[in-house]
């Protein structure tokens, strides 16, 4: 019989993990590094711009199953919000030109026979080329999965949504990883394409209603408490140092680690795990009025500059820039101008000074999906008995996403309830 079941980090991954076992009345001790849980998941009020915004833009999509499951476990589905079916608005900045994505209900994807709800420039055919994906290997880019495919189908949709879920270029991302996602939407209709919102942040909306629901369950959340030693037999986890605190692990006990992959291979003596990282910068800007977008939609998709996508955040105007090792490279000054340019461009506010900004880079946003890193991702469950791992950058078989995360906690999660 398991006794207590210590989950270090309180993240995603592992708040997913946590609200699992905590409804199915297991006794938890949760352990957190920084002074609140979320992890890269998280909503701050920022005093410069007088509003909560959250630390980077993640898009929840209709075939999202992982986090729907735990946000129904927690009881705040609710608190999400969606349009009443799929709409992409994009902009082109070097052309001009702008355009619609309308995949149609139902799973036959007849949209892309349809001139007005496909990409201009395109042909149905050109659709079928993300089929290649399918049957690439492990080695395999994005980029060598679809060699010979060229075009705007290129320009306008693979390389936009390779760096929006793979946060990499076509030249460098591993195909094996886009699969999934282009599976799981575009080939399961519109309603798994169907963005999802937090009505107030990804910190009110994800994270505090988990870190309640495990409160509520007798669950015990420690923050601030930062694991610098495991202590290990040969074959399994006997304490856990906090520096002023050591916690002994008994026999029955299982100790679940959800923290990012440079912390756990510090930890884990002899662990491989996926280290190369890359950027993501987000800037957010305060506009004299609400953010309008196409059709209402809650965001709007930039090609041919800087901003990649916009999100419509009241009067706040957030931007994210994926695949951006370079850009974070620069002053915050510098990229809050560059990219509002635009900005101002793709909202129609030409000539409008630079307004209130922050800029939030995140350099470690994800590990680098590449296929070299691909092979390094870690398995559930360690080589020690009571040592499981779960977060992003686990063989989740998805991207590093929301998604990717509360499916590798839930994962963790399953292991432990089959033991008994």
């Amino acid at each position: 019989m398991i006794r207590t079941i210590h989950i270090v980090g309180a993240g995603m991954a592992g708040l997913a993990c946590a609200a699992e076992l905590a409804s199915r009345g297991h006794r938890l001790v949760v352990y957190e590094a920084a002074g609140r849980a979320g992890g890269r998941c998280r909503s701050y009020h920022d005093e410069l711009l007088g509003r909560l915004i959250d630390n980077g833009n993640h898009l929840i999509l209709g075939a999202n199953p992982a986090l729907f499951h735990y946000l129904d476990v927690i009881g705040a589905r609710e608190r999400l919000s969606c349009p009443d079916a799929a709409v992409f608005p994009f902009v082109d900045l070097r052309t001009g030109e702008r355009w619609t994505v309308r995949p149609n209900r139902g799973r036959l994807p007849w949209w892309i026979f349809s001139p007005g709800r496909r990409i201009p420039g395109t042909r149905w055919i050109d659709y079928l080329s993300g089929l290649r994906l399918a049957f690439a290997p492990k080695s395999a880019t994005v980029a060598a999965a679809t060699r010979g495919i060229k075009g705007p189908i290129v320009d306008r949709l693979l390389e936009p949504l390779t760096v929006a879920v793979l946060n990499a270029s076509v030249n460098e991302a591993a195909a094996a990883l886009l699969w999934p996602v282009m599976r799981l939407t575009f080939g399961a209709g519109e309603a798994a394409c169907r963005p999802y919102f937090a009505r107030e942040g990804l910190g009110p909306d994800l994270v505090e209603p988990g870190v309640a629901f495990l409160t509520s369950r007798g669950a015990e959340l420690r923050l601030n408490a930062r694991l610098r030693r495991i202590e290990m037999t040969r074959d399994a986890v006997a304490a856990l140092d906090f520096g002023a605190d050591r916690v002994a692990v008994a026999a029955e006990d299982i100790v679940v680690l959800a923290v990012p992959p440079a912390a756990a291979v510090d930890l884990v003596p002899g662990l491989a795990a996926p280290l190369e990282t890359r950027a993501i910068v987000n800037a957010h800007y305060l506009l004299k009025a609400p953010v309008t977008l196409p059709e209402g939609s809650g965001l709007l998709g930039v090609v041919g500059g800087t901003a990649q996508w916009i999100f419509a955040r009241g009067n706040v105007a957030s931007v994210t820039v994926s695949a951006a090792d370079e850009l974070a490279e620069r002053s915050g000054d510098e990229i809050a101008a560059l990219i509002w340019r635009d900005v101002a461009e793709a909202l129609e506010l030409r000539n409008q000074p630079l307004p209130t900004y922050r800029v939030v880079k995140e350099k470690r946003a994800t590990f680098a999906q590449t296929p070299a890193m691909l092979s390094l991702r870690a398995p559930t469950q360690g080589r020690h008995a009571n040592l499981l791992f779960a977060g992003d950058w686990t063989d989740t078989g998805l991207p590093a996403t929301i998604e990717g995360a509360v499916r590798s906690g839930q994962k963790a999660a399953r292991n432990i309830l089959a033991r008994g």
